[in-house]
């Protein structure tokens, strides 16, 4: 399991290190920060929507192992969305905060995206132990809210677009297809409560 952990960190580094060597080769087209935004946020997404994936994946296959790579799948999303957020504040508005939130408040896919980013970062920080034994009951209706930070994530992308909707439109219907893969476990009969083990959504 050490192994296939370390596997899957390494595999997850991969956007990263292409990222890194598409900016330093001079790769990313005309627009370099457009693209750093773009590539940044877009795999922020993908992580989010894999990390949402382990779930209905585990009920049609059997397959548990991925359970235990759902919090370090979800931290990678909250990773690239730090960094996507960074390309924004440093490269595109040079740290002017005020212009910053202008744009939050003016901007309905800037004010989408960063409920999701707050919503991606208060999931982060109480992902760990503690925070679930302090937050007890309330620890997981908070985890939930990742389906919300998914959904908003996607409308950032929508609205960002404006014209070619194909891409985001896809990461919509991925999306929905998560959502009604759950709708099976809502409606089945409950079994007796059991105490468990609680894991991280991110």
């Amino acid at each position: 399991m050490r192994k296939w952990r370390i596997s899957v960190f390494l595999l997850s580094l991969m956007p990263l290190a292409y990222i890194v060597w598409a900016a330093f080769s001079d790769e990313l087209g005309p627009n370099p920060v457009e693209a750093l935004s773009h590539e940044t946020g877009s795999w922020a997404l993908r992580f989010l929507l894999i990390t949402l994936a382990i779930t209905p994946l585990r009920r049609l296959t059997g397959w548990r192992r991925p359970v235990l790579l759902r919090r370090m799948l979800g931290l990678f999303s909250f990773f690239y969305a730090c960094l996507h957020v960074l390309v924004w504040l440093w490269l595109d508005r040079e740290f002017a905060w005020g212009s910053m939130l202008a744009d939050i408040a003016k901007r309905p896919y800037i004010t989408v995206g960063f409920l999701s980013f707050l919503i991606l970062t208060a999931l982060a920080v109480t992902s760990n132990a503690l925070s679930m034994r302090r937050l007890g009951m309330h620890w997981k209706r908070l985890h939930q809210l990742v389906y919300g930070a998914a959904l908003l994530a996607v409308l950032h992308f929508i609205w960002l677009v404006k014209a070619d909707l194909l891409q985001p439109l896809i990461y919509l219907g991925i999306f929905a297809l998560l959502m009604v893969l759950r709708i099976p476990r809502r409606n089945a009969v409950r079994k007796p409560h059991r105490m468990v083990k609680k894991r991280a959504i991110i």
